[in-house]
């Protein structure tokens, strides 16, 4: 943490994991610090010596809270909810949280690792759009099944959760791949009832610290 006590998040803009850290943190109205780790320029500085001391996986997020420092998204995500529990992100029923928990792990597990950046380098640059395409539609057709048994208003229920999180950013890869999303009618309803919340909004990778100015809101 800062001399000013404010807890201090490792993140890319454009990163999906960073993004759900970056809504947890909004919606628990924790006032941070934003320290950039550009993924791509100087070769990765996420490859550095320093950020390598921090998260040796060498991925965003990192942030240090509370006298450690923690990576992997839905560890900070958990570790908040924990600490900080209002608004809850995991609902009480066990039932209920098992399903969030499904869901955030498609997401985190299933989808989003098999079109990072690191993934796509190893492909080809000629590859990296049907790569992208295709680990994305797959995992959506079986998100979109399994959302309509679940979902309300937003993943589970009318309540936003841990799931939500992962959902939004993970829709903004879709649309930054150009995959269709006419399929998938209830990822999009969600998505649109989601972005329209402001903690949402604020955390968008569209006005971050590091966004480059074409791509400001």
């Amino acid at each position: 943490m800062t001399e000013s006590g404010k807890p201090i998040l490792y993140s890319y803009f454009r990163s999906s994991c960073s993004w759900r850290v970056r809504i947890a943190l909004a919606l628990k109205s924790i006032d941070y610090e934003t320290v950039p780790v550009n993924l791509i320029k100087d070769g990765g500085q996420q490859f550095s010596k320093e950020f390598l001391a921090l998260n040796p996986m060498k991925q965003v997020p990192a942030l240090k809270i509370d006298g450690i420092t923690i990576g992997q998204s839905l560890a900070i995500i958990e570790y908040l909810e924990e600490t900080r529990p209002t608004p809850r992100l995991l609902p009480p029923d066990p039932k209920k949280k098992v399903l969030v928990r499904m869901i955030s792990d498609l997401i985190a597990s299933g989808i989003q690792p098999v079109q990072n950046l690191s993934v796509l380098k190893q492909v080809g640059q000629e590859n990296q759009l049907t790569w992208a395409q295709k680990a994305i539609t797959s995992g959506f057709h079986a998100l979109e099944q399994i959302l309509q048994s679940t979902a309300g208003k937003y993943c589970v229920g009318d309540e936003v959760s841990m799931a939500d999180l992962c959902l939004v950013p993970q829709v903004a890869n879709a649309e930054r791949f150009k995959v269709d999303l006419t399929p998938y009618p209830t990822i999009s309803r969600i998505n649109k009832s989601l972005l329209a919340l402001e903690a949402f909004q604020v955390s968008h990778p569209c006005r971050q610290p590091d966004t480059p100015p074409e791509l400001r809101a």
